[in-house]
């Protein structure tokens, strides 16, 4: 057996504390926005949903014209250095009323999904949370909304109610709140059975504090992301019915509107058409990359 010299070991030294975490820890949300900062299109379609509320809330404020101002000297002209977006059959500056537009329709997108959380949290929750028969009967109710034509809606909500913004609010906050429902019912359902819902069960815990304080923040994952896919679904909706003629009516000017107006000139002045079509694209594809970004990074499986 050979001999080892002693001279060819080091003595271990032992540190002052041998259990302290060197690596700083990160939490849930500080790691998602670690992630988040990865995807590239994630990023994109943020810093352009930045820029477009900035425009919306500050262009039509510099634009040194008025979105309603009529000029019938300067009808139709194309984009120029005076009108960069051109002008509509009226002389109406377009580029101006493109940045209005923004507001009408960003603001759509916006309300319709507060709407959709308010509503479909609530009504998933509750949902989920009861089970059984309680389930059912709200899920069925669902089930039979869902059924139901979205045109349908709101033809008989502009008899109902004055053709307008709100009218555009109900009518769309009536319809998305469903899918919203569905996903928040199917979460609470996988939450309620956890150990720290059986925990806060034993020490007494009311119905409402374990839905509003355990079961809804454990699923805002999911509920973040339906909420930024909603925002394009509704402006791209309110364009569809801008364009069959129930979407805002005059002198307001969404996207919708304006894309409606510029169709009927396609031929002659297709730049009427162009902006406002480019103006719904974009938005839709930033927030569409902006969801699929935020599904990725919320998801906790790809957490490290």
């Amino acid at each position: 057996m050979q001999v080892v010299p002693q001279l060819d070991f080091e003595p271990v030294t032992r540190k002052a504390n041998p259990e302290k975490i060197i690596r700083p820890s990160t939490t849930y949300w500080q790691d998602a926005w670690r992630r988040l900062k990865k995807h590239r299109l994630a990023m994109a379609g943020l810093v352009i949903i930045s820029f477009l509320l900035v425009t919306a809330a500050v262009g039509p404020v510099l634009s040194p014209y008025s979105y309603s101002d009529q000029s019938l000297m300067e009808t139709n002209q194309p984009p120029s250095a005076k009108h960069w977006f051109g002008t509509d059959n009226l002389g109406r500056d377009l580029l101006t009323r493109v940045l209005y537009g923004a507001r009408i329709s960003l603001a759509i997108g916006f309300v319709t999904s507060l709407i959709s959380l308010g509503i479909g949290v609530t009504y998933g929750a509750v949902a989920g949370f009861f089970g059984g028969r309680v389930d059912n009967v709200m899920m069925r109710i669902v089930d039979i909304l869902y059924g139901l034509p979205f045109v349908l809606y709101v033809i008989l909500l502009m008899v109902i109610l004055e053709p307008g913004l709100k009218t555009i609010f109900i009518a769309l906050g009536i319809v998305y709140w469903l899918n919203m429902a569905r996903i928040v019912r199917g979460e609470i359902l996988s939450l309620k059975e956890r150990e720290f819902i059986l925990a806060a069960r034993v020490t007494g815990v009311g119905t409402g504090r374990i839905i509003w304080r355990h079961l809804v923040p454990n699923a805002m994952g999911p509920i973040i992301v339906t909420m930024t896919l909603v925002i394009p679904e509704a402006i791209f909706t309110e364009a569809f019915l801008s364009y069959l003629g129930l979407g805002v009516s005059a002198p307001v000017a969404s996207w919708g509107v304006l894309a409606s107006e510029g169709y009927q000139a396609i031929r002659s002045y297709p730049w009427q058409l162009f902006f406002p079509a480019l103006f719904i694209s974009v938005t839709m594809l930033a927030f569409n990359f902006l969801g699929d970004g935020l599904r990725d990074a919320l998801d906790p499986r790809m957490r490290k």
